[in-house]
């Protein structure tokens, strides 16, 4: 090459990497001082973005869940602990507190080495790439799938299939993967499937497909089942939430959360958070109103 030709290749090549570090994830290390991850993607690759200030909530936030709480908490501080745990997959109700639970998880064992990455469904496809990432790190990583089904033209499904279970590479030791879903087998089920079931000795034998669809689910070594707060529960943690956010809990502010669900159709731990919210909030205001009146 000549010395000109020379000289302006050497200049687009600056020129390209001065462009590089403009772009998200330029290509640098990530920030491994934080806590908790997303996984981002964009034309080039995927990279890590540090979440700066990841969403914090304790065990003790979270009622009426005991057993699953217990059951998650013991198997992360296995993990933390490089003791054998295993991949865990939290279904059933929405607003139970499946991702919750996750977080409570990180909030608890962040300081012992636990890392939280959170990799939407349609990225599922890059795992190998991010195990490779963190592989070789002292840390213990989570890989968080947060409200996770698939259709079954999706690609992740048979990433999520490898990565849990059935790559000749196996994964590394210090990774797990945590999913939440409202559904027990990840795939939608259809009536027409049923008619593939077999008669076999008396009992009854799904037919492939649905075998299929199962399969996933089974890969995951530890299952939480979540189901809808009756009465009693909800109201527990709408008065939890009120207290938690300053307010007092009352005769009247349960009344108040009580409508608030009949409103929504739905009890939820979700719903009584978002009910706590806007009462303290309410009540705030009407003692900053009524103080500034005065004078």
């Amino acid at each position: 090459m000549s010395d000109p030709l020379k000289r302006i290749a050497d200049r687009l090549d600056e020129l390209a990497g001065r462009l590089e570090r403009l772009l998200p994830g330029g290509g640098g290390e990530p920030d491994w001082s934080a806590t908790a991850y997303r996984w981002r993607k964009h034309a080039r690759g995927g990279y890590l973005e540090a979440i700066r200030h990841p969403h914090s909530i304790r065990f003790s936030d979270l009622k009426d869940i005991d057993e699953q709480k217990r059951r998650l908490r013991d198997n992360t501080a296995q993990f933390v602990a490089a003791r054998p745990a295993n991949n865990v997959l939290l279904t059933g109700a929405r607003g139970t507190g499946k991702s919750s639970l996750v977080k409570a998880a990180l909030d608890e064992f962040s300081d012992r080495g636990l890392r939280l990455i959170e990799v939407d469904k349609r990225d599922l496809v890059d795992l190998p790439d991010i195990v490779d990432l963190i592989g070789e790190r002292k840390q213990r990583y989570i890989i968080f799938c947060d409200d996770l089904s698939f259709e079954a033209s999706d690609a992740g499904y048979k990433s999520l299939k490898v990565a849990l279970d059935g790559s000749i590479a196996g994964s590394a030791d210090n990774v797990l993967i945590y999913a939440t879903s409202n559904r027990r087998h990840l795939m939608p089920e259809f009536m027409e499937e049923n008619l593939e079931a077999k008669h076999v000795g008396g009992e009854i034998h799904p037919g492939e497909t649905t075998e299929e669809k199962i399969s996933l689910s089974e890969r995951f070594g530890l299952w939480l089942s979540f189901y809808p707060f009756d009465q009693d529960q909800y109201l527990d943690i709408a008065d939890h939430w009120v207290e938690r956010l300053g307010g007092t809990a009352s005769e009247e502010s349960r009344k108040a959360a009580l409508l608030w669900a009949l409103e929504r159709g739905f009890r939820s731990g979700r719903v009584a958070w978002q009910f706590a919210r806007d009462y303290v909030g309410r009540k705030r205001g009407q003692v900053t109103f009524s103080g500034k009146a005065k004078k």
